[in-house]
């Protein structure tokens, strides 16, 4: 399980699905997906660890250490995605502020 894709916000966000414009080498276009990739994995985290907790709570038989281990494994993702946003977000404003 990649750690970068349980950080990531709920990849059903529509301005988190909005087209990249192509670069000519598909740099960007590789980015783009990657990033996708990235978000509903942890997405995907997201959903086990619920699925998981609503199992438990309905009394089905779910193992209470799989459970804890479901629900931090998608909040260190989600914590780890947040991070990554937010130097993305520093970086931009850096480059953003420089004067050319």
């Amino acid at each position: 399980m990649n750690p970068i894709v349980a950080a990531l916000p709920n990849v059903s966000n529509p301005a988190a699905q909005r087209e990249v414009p192509a670069v000519a080498d598909g740099k960007n276009d590789d980015f783009a997906r990657m990033l996708m990739d990235v978000l509903k994995e942890v997405n995907a985290s997201q959903a086990n660890a619920q699925s998981l907790q609503n199992a438990f709570m309905a009394g089905q038989p779910v193992e209470i250490h799989d459970l804890k281990i479901a629900i931090e494994r998608a909040n260190v993702a989600m914590q780890l995605t947040l991070q990554i946003r937010n130097k993305l977000l520093d970086a931009y404003t850096q480059i953003m502020q420089m004067q050319v």
